[in-house]
């Protein structure tokens, strides 16, 4: 009876000792880092979907951007600049070719929506992508000390600190600054079809912005000499497209 126990027991222990070796094994590999090899391969693949650079005109580089959104659109990402190696590559320096004013709704994640990833692009946003002094003075660090040769100032469908300022109600603490930065846009908004007043005070605001842009000397100066270009967009929420629209 106590030697078959002692077999038996030296058996359970046994299974329970390739059992834990195989689960070890098993979690070595999940966590298994890739080789020097293999992490040169990804990287020369991802550089590779970048051609890009500061000698690239800035009418190439919209059209790059516009079509990271297609891609979005269609829903076929290349995940571009999104892996630990380049968040390796830009922990060094940054030159992005595109700065972005956004509306800071959360629907509009700005990198997702262009295909874009880490270091590509400085975003700056704030509710309504209104151009404030503050907002000026980073979209000019942007093009003069990182090399920016776009700016887009990019509004959506659906914008809810233009509905706001539709509507015309007090707004408590300093919200009512974005209303009065909007107002603008709504006074050259067209009235005459009420169903669509709603989008073209987007689409106004955008271009208010961009003329608001346009009136920064260092900005401006660049655009005379061709080293940037301001344009405005709108972004639509049900299709995901970005449309050009000044």
């Amino acid at each position: 009876m106590n030697n078959n126990h002692t077999v038996a027991r030296r058996k359970l222990l046994q299974l329970g000792t390739i059992a834990l070796g195989t689960t070890i094994a098993t979690k070595a590999t999940a966590f298994q880092v890739d080789s020097p090899q293999k992490q040169e391969t990804i990287k020369e693949t991802t550089i590779a979907l970048d051609t890009l650079d500061e000698n690239s005109t800035p009418e190439k580089i919209l059209e790059e951007l516009l079509a990271g959104n297609q891609r979005f659109v269609e829903n076929k990402p290349e995940s571009r600049n999104q892996d630990y190696i380049r968040l390796q590559e830009v922990a060094k320096d940054q030159k992005p070719l595109v700065s972005i004013m956004s509306c800071a709704d959360s629907r509009v994640p700005v990198e997702v929506i262009f295909d874009r990833g880490f270091g590509d692009l400085f975003v700056v946003r704030d509710a309504g992508n209104i151009a404030t002094p503050e907002e000026i003075g980073s979209l000019e660090y942007g093009t003069y000390v990182l090399g920016s040769k776009v700016i887009m100032v990019l509004g959506h469908e659906k914008c809810g600190a233009v509905k706001a300022a539709l509507e015309g109600k007090p707004l408590p603490g300093q919200m009512g600054s974005i209303i009065a930065a909007i107002q603008p846009a709504i006074d050259r908004a067209n009235k005459e079809d009420s169903e669509k007043v709603y989008t073209d005070t987007i689409k106004q605001n955008v271009m208010l912005q961009v003329k608001n842009l346009n009136s920064s000397p260092l900005l401006h100066d660049l655009v005379e000499k061709g080293k940037l270009k301001i344009v405005g967009a709108y972004y639509s929420l049900t299709t995901g497209e970005v449309s050009i629209i000044s």
